[in-house]
């Protein structure tokens, strides 16, 4: 194992241990389009930032697998707009799906099959040492700009001595809720503990059905994906049950992780949907935004499109750190995504220029401002801008962040995943938790042999 690898292993070990408030200062809109669902995008009303230094790339033609939720999306295709006018390059965006296991089933077809169809590419901050092969090494071309982002981060994106990525934004989850709503009925702060915002919701969800028969309590991401992956590690290191794996030796088979399993099951059909099984990032926060949910897990970018203007609860909500049970600490996955070029490409300068465009300082606090996103160069996250359109960042600093076991597992931590959600997901649609966590065990032990 090389020392780029090791370090990258160490930085995600720590990140378990991490206090939010580290992450965030540790180093103290274009025409609308729609999606390739038909969707339609968002507007971005900020016109993005020029392409400075870059040269020209008359004749490249790039395509760039990006962002496909919220208004990420509109945002990469007005950056891609912009880098192609300044720059003469062509650039092709494609959203990728919403899905991340989706995600990473189609890079693995791509790089299996050594393909040049796609350049530049979006990856979950647990992919760059699973894809490191097919990457390019950016650190002779890209380390000046690395050397100003987050070094958590870098290190994050440094595989074997090679930086084969470059960090987008950061992310973690958190607790959205609506103020106008605890205030109708008598609460005067959000909820600290599971059982509390159970018994809110429960009031709240009474309430709110004679409007609506639609209005749940509590949404979040209980799909068999990734995102279940971050939300049930949230349940269960906040209950006390550890973080799948300690070292190589799966640690869910326990009685705190099953109680973790046990309340979320109870939620379905209760202060959840029925359907919050089949949910992903944009399914809540389409029930959250649209005025039918009173609380909601997600990540950071729900805060901005929240806010947009036209927004049925536009300055009718704020965020806090997630519950946790009595005796432990809230907890929220660590997430974010980086961007990679394949070595495939048949354009490396333009695909390096464009990388280096989007992980610009401007490009960064372009981000921030329009689309909530957290940056990942400390000068720009205590940019007074930017403090002021996150101001969320102060009030969610007393989360604990829990890194995905991809350190531990290493190539082997899709597989790891895939056991730990679809266990999970068999637990909310009615296996027995301690059942289901047996399972998870049996399976994550076999994947690691």
């Amino acid at each position: 194992m090389g020392g780029g690898e090791q370090t990258r292993r160490s930085f995600l070990a720590a990140a378990a241990g991490l206090s939010l408030s580290a992450l965030i200062s540790g180093c103290r809109r274009a025409p609308s389009a729609e999606t390739d669902e038909g969707e339609e995008l968002p507007e971005v009303r900020m016109p993005p930032p020029p392409v400075r230094g870059a040269g020209r790339h008359a004749g490249a033609r790039l395509v760039f697998y990006a962002e496909s939720v919220g208004i990420g999306a509109a945002i990469d295709r007005a950056l891609a707009q912009r880098f192609a006018r300044d720059t003469g390059a062509a650039v092709d965006v494609v959203l990728r799906p919403r899905d991340a296991t989706e995600t990473y089933a189609s890079y693995q077809r791509l790089f299996q099959a050594r393909s040049a169809d796609v350049d530049v590419l979006s990856l979950d901050i647990v992919w760059p040492g699973i894809f490191a092969p097919h990457l390019l090494d950016l650190g002779q071309a890209l380390g000046g700009l690395a050397a100003t982002h987050l070094e958590a981060a870098i290190q994050n994106d440094t595989v074997q001595g090679r930086l084969v990525a470059m960090p987008y934004f950061t992310d973690f989850g958190m607790l959205y809720y609506r103020t106008d709503l605890l205030q109708k009925y008598g609460y005067g702060a959000p909820p600290t503990t599971w059982d509390e915002l159970e018994a809110i919701a429960k009031t709240i969800q009474s309430g709110e059905r004679a409007r609506s028969r639609a209005f749940a309590g509590f949404v979040w991401q209980g799909k068999a994906y990734e995102g279940l992956t971050c939300n049930a590690l949230e349940w269960i290191h906040s209950h006390g049950g550890g973080a799948i794996l300690e070292g190589r030796e799966p640690t869910v088979q326990n009685p705190r992780a099953a109680q973790a399993l046990a309340r979320f099951r109870r939620f379905v059909g209760t202060i959840s949907p029925i359907g919050v099984t089949g949910y992903e990032e944009e399914d809540a926060r389409n029930v959250f935004q649209g005025g039918n949910a009173a609380f909601m897990r997600n990540w950071p970018y729900a805060y901005a499109a929240g806010n947009t203007k036209g927004s049925r609860i536009e300055g009718l909500f704020d965020v806090a750190p997630l519950p946790h049970e009595p005796g432990y600490e809230s907890s929220a996955t660590l997430g974010g995504w980086t961007l990679g070029i394949s070595k495939y490409t048949r354009f490396p300068d333009a695909a390096i220029a464009f990388v280096g465009y989007l992980c610009s300082p401007e490009v960064q606090r372009f981000r921030a401002l329009v689309g909530g996103y957290i940056p990942t160069i400390p000068a720009v996250q205590n940019d007074p801008d930017v403090v002021r359109v996150l101001p969320f960042l102060e009030r969610v600093r007393g989360a604990t962040l829990v890194a995905r076991p991809s350190n531990q597992a290493g190539a082997r931590y899709n597989e790891v995943s895939i056991a730990f959600y679809q266990g999970v997901s068999k637990a909310l649609y009615g296996t027995e938790p301690e059942k289901a966590l047996e399972q998870i065990d049996r399976r994550i032990r076999r994947s690691l042999r």
